[in-house]
């Protein structure tokens, strides 16, 4: 009787290069000071003239500022990120970081003075759509309304009453992201 060999897959090809990007842009935050992250991984109001501001808008999720922030962001992204993969395909998983990078920006941009980094606005886009697994047309989901209330409700409680150095809007924009995407892509007709 033969033994079956086990081997390693690479099951999600866009997520695990999201994630090795992320881990080389935390390295080179780490190494230079935080001027890379400064320089190409966050995003903060600066020149339209300026071609960094561009590559900053979407650079900006890859960026990480210690390896707390990118191990808590990864873990989510790691665990949620291959079943939304399997069942939107890569190219739906790579339109959803875009779309939740940019959004974060340009509202970054328009109501914080702050500079913003992290994957954060992601995690919360695929939480969101992960709800979004089961959906039938007509239908709402009880864990779509769970997941918006307790993820959500916390960060918007949490902006209004916290002063950290969390961007809870980012969370907030990155779960519309996945809100929105999730219903639009999981309705039919």
């Amino acid at each position: 009787m033969k033994k079956a060999k086990l081997k390693i897959s690479f099951n999600a090809p866009v997520v695990l290069g999201f994630a090795f990007i992320c881990l080389i842009a935390t390295i080179l935050g780490i190494v230079t000071g935080g001027a890379a992250n400064t320089l190409v991984f966050s995003t903060y109001r600066s020149s339209f003239l300026n071609p960094l501001t561009y590559i900053r808008a979407i650079g900006h999720v890859f960026g990480h500022s210690g390896w707390s922030h990118f191990f808590n962001n990864m873990c989510y992204i790691l665990l949620l990120g291959p079943i939304l993969e399997e069942k939107y395909g890569q190219k739906k998983i790579c339109i959803v970081i875009l779309i939740t990078a940019v959004a974060t920006a340009i509202i970054n941009a328009i109501l914080s003075p702050n500079a913003l980094l992290g994957a954060s606005g992601v995690v919360f886009a695929f939480i969101v759509l992960v709800s979004f697994t089961g959906f039938k047309d007509g239908e709402i989901p009880l864990t779509f309304i769970l997941v918006a209330l307790i993820y959500i409700g916390q960060q918007v409680f949490q902006g209004i009453f916290t002063n950290d150095n969390v961007s809870q809007m980012g969370h907030i924009i990155g779960g519309a992201v996945g809100a929105v995407v999730g219903y639009c892509w999981n309705r039919k007709g």
